[in-house]
């Protein structure tokens, strides 16, 4: 049994998929008010599902518990519980509380359940509305709502806090609880994460697996400020908390009852903010992976290329697609190289006057030499142009710097190209 401590909670994912980001959110507020009370974060592989459980969700999930920071203080598998199990539904079953017809089922006493939840407030209801139940396919499997008291008690989980969903759980939950003579937890359920539309959030919405937002580009401390605001609020317009700052704040008090939309916009929002707080040599390491394996370019050089895109990205993932320039020929239209009423006569000219400077000047003296130009619009749309293929790019001089002079010269007569 475990150790006692006063404050103690667990989050009991099934390992019969990837880490859902409601799940994540609820393992979040769990570990944050174990935390601020000197308490201890449980997590219990709830695997008793032998069909449908796969060690690679498991992987996943503990993986994704430890990229996001959230560390365990104990770790559980009810697959390796069966005994403790066998003891109490035997109890039941002696007892008369509960009966085989098959599989186990519990006699539930037509009275009324009364609990008082910390998010809610008083919640009743009438026995006589819950019909018996099955608790076990046999004394080796049980199934969710007995194996959770059972764990629960002998993990001595002081407060459950979970997702709203499980509010129809808790009155059969407590059934059990007291016909096995056992005090139940306190209990606060958490509003749901709810899609755009406002229904349940759900892959039909994106992405919903914390593994999949890894995957593409999202930083832990970005996902976890995000999952904190989404149904707690400090009660003031403080909108950026690191995952120390959360510990010190957090209380169930201000959690809210209705459910909380999830916005994507603001994840990238918060997502582009922590990127930009990133020190130059962690960002390289972190956007490897998203640029071509064969590069030309030296670390120093690539170095250069992520500083430069750092500031525009909202994602690690999109540093491929935004400096793309820099590993292969742009491709674009000639009409792109046109700046406000430009002819193609005039763009010629800007091209060949770009071609002409260049060719006698340094990368820096160009620059100078340009910008004291009176059409000087007229001359460094169609450089920047030239050089990335796209509308918005970092500074041109600054691609130039890390192309070289001959691979912006070159590019510069692509694009003369183009316009004829």
């Amino acid at each position: 049994m475990a150790k006692n401590n006063k404050i103690r909670v667990r989050i009991a994912p099934a390992p019969t998929g990837t880490l859902h980001i409601g799940t994540a959110r609820t393992a979040l507020f769990n570990f944050l008010f174990a935390k601020k009370n000197k308490g201890s974060f449980i997590v219990r592989i709830e695997d008793t599902d032998k069909q449908r459980s796969k060690k690679e969700y498991e992987k996943d999930i503990l993986d994704s518990f430890e990229w996001l920071g959230l560390k365990w203080d104990e770790l559980y598998k009810q697959s390796q519980r069966t005994k403790i199990y066998e003891k109490y539904l035997k109890k039941l079953l002696d007892s008369g509380k509960a009966y085989k017809k098959e599989i186990i089922w519990f006699k539930t006493p037509k009275k009324k359940i009364i609990f008082y939840d910390l998010i809610r407030g008083k919640i009743e209801v009438d026995g006589s509305e819950i019909e018996d139940f099955s608790i076990a396919k046999d004394l080796k499997n049980p199934l969710y709502n007995f194996a959770a008291v059972v764990d629960d008690y002998e993990m001595k989980i002081s407060h459950v806090i979970r997702g709203e969903d499980h509010i129809p759980n808790t009155p059969k939950q407590i059934l059990i609880y007291e016909a096995l003579g056992l005090k139940p937890p306190q209990f606060a359920h958490l509003p749901l994460i709810l899609g755009p539309d406002r229904s349940k959030l759900s892959k039909r919405h994106g992405a919903v697996a914390v593994s999949d937002y890894r995957k593409q580009g999202y930083l832990p401390e970005a996902l976890i400020n995000f999952m904190a605001l989404l149904g707690w609020n400090p009660g003031d317009d403080r909108e950026f908390f690191s995952l120390k700052d959360l510990t010190k704040e957090f209380s169930l008090e201000k959690i809210q009852k209705g459910g909380a939309v999830f916005n994507i916009i603001k994840l990238d929002w918060f997502n582009g903010y922590y990127i930009r707080k990133i020190p130059r040599e962690k960002l390289i390491k972190l956007c490897l992976p998203y640029l071509p394996k064969k590069t030309p370019f030296e670390k120093n050089k690539l170095g250069k290329i992520i500083s430069l895109e750092q500031g525009r990205m909202k994602k690690l993932s999109e540093v491929g697609e935004l400096s793309d320039f820099f590993f292969k020929e742009p491709k674009y239209k000639g009409s792109l190289l046109k700046w406000k009423n430009m002819t193609k006569k005039e763009i010629i000219n800007s091209l060949n006057k770009l071609e002409e400077i260049l060719s006698k000047s340094r990368i820096g003296e160009t620059k100078k030499i340009l910008l004291k130009a009176e059409n000087r619009g007229e001359l460094l749309w169609p450089l920047r142009v030239a050089l990335s293929g796209k509308k918005a790019s970092p500074d041109p001089f600054e691609i130039a710097e890390i192309l070289g002079k001959k691979k912006t010269l070159k590019r510069i007569k692509k694009a003369k190209s183009l316009v004829k």
